[in-house]
């Protein structure tokens, strides 16, 4: 195991078995894990068709399926987030963190969702994991049918059909937290909800970390309501003033108040969001959307943001 091109190694492997579900015993085993995840790996990295997945991944249904329900019940961010608690626990964050969003081109087969809800999992052969019982199937069921009707994450811009990835990043170029929109979508809209989704679990005892020691952010989330969440949080920023905004303030005097403070040199690590939107770009599964519901595109992006926390 683990010796194909872009496969799990042993000690990438050692690290995720732990937090992976596992079987109850009434409902049918899981299919080797391992496996399946080196199958969904593969085809967030190449951008194949499920169908077209080689053969040692196995059926290419169950990878699909697997991936879809992980993308789904939220197994894919907690992987997520136990690696970075790991890695908190070693020091191994910085914790400066830099916001940006990047526009994603949405393939045509993205289109033409389902909108109808999913169906009642089965009494019998689901594959449902061990930390899972009726009700976090109703939840699941629900969030779907929410997606569903408050559509898929795609929209018309510049770009064309589109969707938009919003991200933080800690200060070596590695995901914190992502949210997928349309393509429209406006970047100050979603800068107070990617920052708190931010949420790295202790090692022991204790509240998550979702406090970044600052942010930094261009000039698209310059403006009050930003700038007002992020004082009322107690959090050190440093966002360039728009000219427009600046113009307006000088046209008022004493009236106009103070300035923003902006840290030069802090701005300068402002690169790192950028080379974290370039290493998950380098999936083409992310860097082109093929996946019609919003819900498993963000599974996709989660699981290359994954990746990208256990290769570096």
């Amino acid at each position: 195991m683990g010796v194909g091109r872009g496969d799990l190694s042993d000690a990438e492997w050692e690290r995720l078995r732990p937090f992976l579900p596992v079987s109850n015993g009434r409902c049918g085993r899981w299919r080797d894990h391992r496996q399946v995840i080196d199958g969904i790996l593969h085809r967030v990295r190449t951008g194949v068709q499920w169908r077209d997945l080689p053969e040692r991944f196995g059926p290419w249904k169950t990878v699909y399926e697997r991936h879809r329900l992980w993308s789904a019940d939220g197994t894919w961010e907690r992987l997520l987030q136990q690696v970075q608690a790991a890695a908190d626990a070693a020091g191994e964050i910085d914790w400066d963190v830099s916001v940006d969003s990047t526009t994603v081109r949405a393939h045509r087969h993205a289109a033409g969702a389902r909108t109808d809800p999913p169906p009642a999992p089965a009494s019998k052969g689901a594959e449902r994991p061990e930390h899972q019982g009726e009700t976090a199937w109703q939840s699941l069921h629900g969030r779907l049918v929410e997606v569903g009707a408050g559509g898929e994450g795609l929209g018309r811009s510049r770009g064309g059909f589109t969707t938009k990835l919003h991200l933080s990043a800690d200060g070596r170029c590695r995901p914190l937290s992502v949210i997928v929109t349309p393509g429209q979508r406006a970047d100050c809209t979603q800068f107070m909800p990617v920052l708190e989704k931010i949420r790295v679990p202790k090692a022991g005892p204790g509240r998550p970390r979702k406090k970044p020691d600052s942010v930094a952010a261009d000039k698209a989330y310059s403006n009050r309501p930003c700038r007002e969440d992020l004082r009322r949080r107690g959090i050190r920023h440093t966002i360039p003033e728009k000219t427009d905004s600046q113009a307006a303030r000088l046209r008022k005097g004493s009236r106009g108040g103070r300035p923003p403070g902006f840290d030069e040199e802090r701005y300068k690590k402002r690169n790192t969001i950028e080379r974290a939107i370039n290493r998950l770009k380098q999936h083409r599964a992310v860097a082109t959307r093929y996946d019609k519901r919003r819900y498993v595109y963000l599974g996709t992006a989660t699981a290359a943001a994954l990746t990208i926390w256990l290769r570096t």
